[in-house]
């Protein structure tokens, strides 16, 4: 079997298989109540992977296959759209005045990306030599442009305010945030250079699937406590609450 084939079948399986683990750590630990979402992506990666993998095996054809994976990815990302509401949820949920603001901000940056987004699509140009793929790449990277985008804005958001992020929720957004940046940058290589090269970016899109996977396992064994660091940023927290007071304050006349 040639190295590549091998690579290849490593990238796809392995990170699969340390889901089923990070299902069982979450079952086992009371973690699937916590992140509904995120478990419920985590049980679905690993159903989604083992049925194209049995289509792959058994060569349905090149049509049934990629409808079959457009189905599976529709869900999915319904799904990471699931936990970014759940990240936003743990982020804010110490303060009750921050999360009535947090929430309308957080729907009108996605509009804003969303309608940037489509405008890419539109005017951007690209390779249409397969007109489907085509269709189905610029609607995958309309998705990317908006998750990565919330992303970024929930990131740069928490670290102006100084909110504290509890670790796994910091886990699962960096390992979500890798995946999505990775995905984003392949969708507009292969947008400009066609289906051609579909198959090599296939082996990076992979490899970063994995890195998150590995960044979700290391969060989520990782124990959660306090730490002395912390014990110095409580001043930070202290100007929080002074926020969240005062958007009280101004919200309630």
């Amino acid at each position: 079997m040639p190295v590549l084939e091998l690579l290849r079948y490593y990238l796809w399986i392995t990170p699969h298989l340390l889901q089923i683990g990070i299902a069982v750590i979450m079952f086992r630990r009371g973690l699937a109540r916590l992140f509904p979402w995120f478990f419920a992506y985590t049980c679905f990666e690993v159903f989604e992977f083992a049925l194209l993998f049995t289509a792959d095996k058994f060569h349905i054809g090149t049509v049934s296959y990629f409808s079959l994976y457009s189905i599976m990815n529709s869900v999915s990302t319904i799904l990471r759209f699931g936990i970014l509401m759940e990240i936003l949820r743990h982020l804010a949920s110490s303060y009750p005045v921050l999360d009535r603001v947090l929430k309308p901000m957080f729907r009108w940056a996605a509009v804003v990306l969303l309608v940037g987004a489509l405008m890419l699509a539109v005017f951007a140009g690209g390779n249409r030599t397969n007109l489907s793929w085509f269709a189905m790449n610029m609607l995958d990277r309309t998705v990317l442009i908006l998750q990565t985008g919330l992303l970024a804005g929930l990131f740069v958001f928490s670290r102006y305010m100084t909110l504290s992020w509890r670790n796994q929720v910091f886990g699962i957004a960096l390992g979500l945030g890798v995946y999505a940046t990775a995905d984003l940058i392949i969708a507009a290589i292969l947008t400009q250079t066609g289906f051609a090269r579909a198959q090599l970016l296939d082996y990076v899109g992979m490899a970063a699937y994995h890195g998150s996977v590995v960044i979700w396992i290391y969060y989520l064994l990782k124990p959660e406590r306090v730490r002395l660091a912390d014990v110095h940023e409580l001043p930070a927290h202290d100007e929080v609450e002074v926020w969240n007071q005062e958007l009280d304050r101004l919200l309630n006349r």
